[in-house]
């Protein structure tokens, strides 16, 4: 890809003028929204880590607005669990994500620490923690400049690194659970070498909880929430409703307000192995430019078979 064709271009300018950035300024991608956060929700709240008991290993990857060249691209690797069995009641993890739009791209490693406190005998509350670091490039020789002279756009983004620190509580029980977190409070700025253009970043404010209803004993009906916040954007909420059947197959739907509707899937191929498969459909007037965004997502517990057994019928 050497350049954005027109409809990405256009994606560009209006989210800088969306997020309220001034002409000389670039916003660089804030955090990408997986529809199945649920499942690896350490990656925006490091309370999460070390809270299913187990260690799990997960990674998703997310095809945003397939059918547009430059649309945002995001994977991740991350992995959390408790920190060992003299230790229970703390919790670890890592992370590393990699996000692409247009001629943004963001790299970042982040480990997350968490720490539980026994409620009773059902409910256990965590705190956490996140540092880390992240590096981005913006290269403004993707973009199909109009004036080429111009001199907002005569030096790239280069190699930035910037620390990373966020915070979390998460609390929950067998059959439900809520958090709030900031994956990283730090904003950001990245300025050219020559301090004409900027590339910025702001704190996002998440929010999230989800319930466990048993229907019967081969079925169950879980409704989760999650609802984001970024300061200069209107509110980011997500609602979803899966069915877990038969401890193996996940079915579902959610709903991103006034944005998309999607759809859901999931199998769990033994006691260890989960794999699961997202479908958005836009309801915004982008959709006419794209084919919809996939997402996958896999993950992986490691632990003992009375381990694995205790995790259900939580399945989050």
């Amino acid at each position: 890809m050497r350049y954005l064709n027109k409809h990405i271009t256009i994606i560009l300018i209006n989210l800088s003028l969306f997020f309220g950035a001034k002409p000389h300024e670039i916003l660089a991608q804030q955090d990408t929204q997986y529809t199945q956060y649920m499942y690896s929700a350490n990656i925006i709240n490091p309370a999460y880590a070390g809270s299913r008991g187990v260690t799990s290993i997960t990674s998703q990857y997310r095809a945003q607005w397939t059918g547009i060249e430059g649309a945002p691209r995001a994977i991740n690797f991350s992995s959390s669990g408790p920190l060992d069995y003299r230790y229970e009641n703390m919790g670890l993890g890592a992370t590393i994500i990699h996000e692409t739009i247009g001629p943004s791209v963001e790299t970042a490693l982040a480990g997350d620490f968490s720490y539980q406190i026994y409620i009773d005998r059902y409910t256990y509350l965590n705190f956490g923690i996140k540092a880390g670091l992240k590096l981005i490039n913006i290269d403004y020789n993707k973009l199909d400049i109009y004036n080429a002279t111009d001199p907002t756009f005569q030096f790239n983004v280069e190699n930035r690194v910037s620390p990373i620190a966020g915070a979390g509580v998460y609390i929950y029980s067998d059959l439900w659970y809520a958090g709030i977190s900031v994956p990283d409070l730090l904003a950001t700025r990245y300025f050219d070498n020559n301090s004409v253009s900027t590339a910025k970043e702001r704190a996002n404010f998440y929010a999230m909880g989800g319930y466990v209803f048993q229907l019967n004993p081969n079925l169950k009906f879980k409704p989760t929430a999650l609802v984001k916040y970024v300061s200069g954007a209107p509110l980011g909420v997500d609602f979803s409703a899966n069915f877990l059947i038969n401890e193996t197959f996940t079915l579902g739907a959610s709903y991103r307000f006034t944005n998309a509707f999607s759809a859901i899937t999931g199998f769990q191929i033994n006691n260890k192995l989960f794999i699961g498969y997202s479908y958005d459909i836009d309801t915004t007037a982008i959709r006419q430019y794209n084919s919809g965004s996939h997402g996958v997502f896999l993950r992986l517990d490691i632990g003992t078979n009375r381990d694995l057994r205790f995790l259900t019928p939580r399945f989050f």
